[in-house]
């Protein structure tokens, strides 16, 4: 199975420390981010395409053709958002093959790898405090996603959507659309496929991401507490 680790973005909220290094190789804990991602993966993980832009060469440099002992491919992200990143790696992806994707900023443990993997479909979410910052799912009955609405003043719920995700090959045919702020989301895409698909949301009481420097020290604290944990 293969895994799509969108690292396009210029990381401009950790800035000065993304001057001169992509926001997936900042140093955490003496790892980099990818490090810690490819650490989580589960043997189900077979391949891992990486979808690369800002400072790109040097993510190629360091994690080369095999990366914690799995193929590694390339692909160019789009400055355009997320979604057009993630399109980029289409041609790898069969058009009925299940994959996973992940945010490049966020670093899932392997326990909640596995259990987003239990499900055919699914998505990682979390309760959170700032839910109209963030985007949030609406769940039907059975815990199956209904919708995500990004950053909204009326959000329908308190559990974010976070940046990992088992989603069928099929998304990949799906036109993302503009949000107001001139950027295409991934989340616009996956819209379409709840309608049609039951993607289950997989609650999570941990998870980190990287928004801004002052981040880190919180974040390697998390990291050695759930590595203590298994959280």
């Amino acid at each position: 199975m293969k895994a799509i680790v969108l690292a396009a973005g210029e990381g401009k909220r950790m800035l000065p420390l993304t001057l001169t290094v992509p926001k997936p190789m900042l140093m955490i804990g003496g790892q980099t981010v990818l490090d810690h991602i490819f650490e989580g993966f589960p043997e189900e993980i077979t391949e891992a395409i990486i979808v690369v832009r800002y400072l790109g060469e040097k993510i190629r440099e360091y994690c080369g053709d095999m990366f914690h002992g799995r193929p590694v491919r390339y692909v160019e992200g789009s400055e355009k958002g997320n979604a057009y990143s993630f399109l980029a790696a289409s041609p790898f992806v069969a058009p009925q093959e299940r994959v996973m994707a992940l945010y490049a900023d966020e670093m899932p443990s392997r326990e909640n790898m596995e259990k987003c993997l239990s499900h055919e479909y699914s998505w990682l979410v979390k309760e959170t405090l700032r839910p109209k910052a963030a985007g949030v799912v609406e769940l039907r009955p059975d815990g199956t996603i209904e919708r995500i609405v990004e950053k909204s003043e009326n959000p329908p719920s308190n559990m974010a959507a976070i940046g990992l995700m088992v989603l069928p090959g099929p998304i990949f045919a799906i036109q993302p659309e503009q949000n107001h702020n001139g950027e295409y989301y991934f989340t616009s895409m996956a819209n379409k496929i709840f309608p049609k698909t039951n993607v289950y949301a997989v609650l999570t009481s941990g998870g980190c991401s990287l928004t801004k420097p002052e981040d880190i020290p919180k974040v390697e604290a998390f990291l050695a507490t759930r590595k203590n944990n298994h959280v």
